[in-house]
């Protein structure tokens, strides 16, 4: 089966494209184009989380979740194109006070993404814009499977885990030339 899923780590992405090509903007439906061929494309999933929101909200934090609402609703357009959100997390450290957030479930809903599409015979490849050991377990369960696991992941900056990089089939740096196939805002 030549049939194919994207999953994009969304977090994972941003990183590359920030410490590696300095805010790169990439048109993320001629991404999938552009990663999907030579195979049928099933469907492109994008695992993020919405900004985080006190309650009540800030008026920043409203600003910042009204923009990432109108983008979601912009990628849900997209052909073959799922969003899957996760949440925010504020944690404080116990020894110094320190607040950080973190995300949940994004991780998970990739992992379960792949394994059920691959459980059901609906995919023969998985392409996967990720770098988290995390997801090793539903890859190894993709491969029992019988599905090709195709890793895109960063540079020197921002490598994957080595464990997710060894586990993977093929794998694809993401580079330059990649992304200039793909800017946003170019004309094809």
């Amino acid at each position: 089966m030549d049939r194919a899923a994207i999953f994009i780590d969304a977090g994972y992405l941003l990183n590359v494209l920030l410490k590696e090509f300095r805010n790169f903007e990439v048109d993320l439906g001629r991404l999938t184009v552009e990663l999907s061929k030579g195979s049928s494309l099933l469907r492109a999933y994008y695992y993020n989380c919405p900004p985080y929101q006190s309650n009540p909200p800030t008026a920043e934090e409203s600003r910042k979740a009204a923009e990432a609402d109108s983008f979601y609703a912009a990628l849900r357009k997209l052909p073959r194109f799922e969003v899957r959100l996760g949440r925010l997390a504020k944690k404080s450290c116990r020894n110094c006070g320190a607040v950080s957030l973190q995300q949940k479930r994004a991780d998970l809903m990739l992992g379960v993404d792949l394994v059920n599409l691959s459980a059901r015979a609906q995919i023969g490849k998985a392409i996967i814009i990720a770098g988290d050991s995390d997801f090793l377990p539903a890859v190894t369960v993709a491969k029992d499977n019988g599905v090709l696991i195709h890793l895109y992941h960063g540079g020197p900056k921002n490598p994957p885990h080595r464990d997710l990089f060894e586990a993977c089939d093929e794998r694809t740096r993401i580079t330059q030339d990649l992304l200039d196939r793909i800017r946003k805002g170019q004309i094809p």
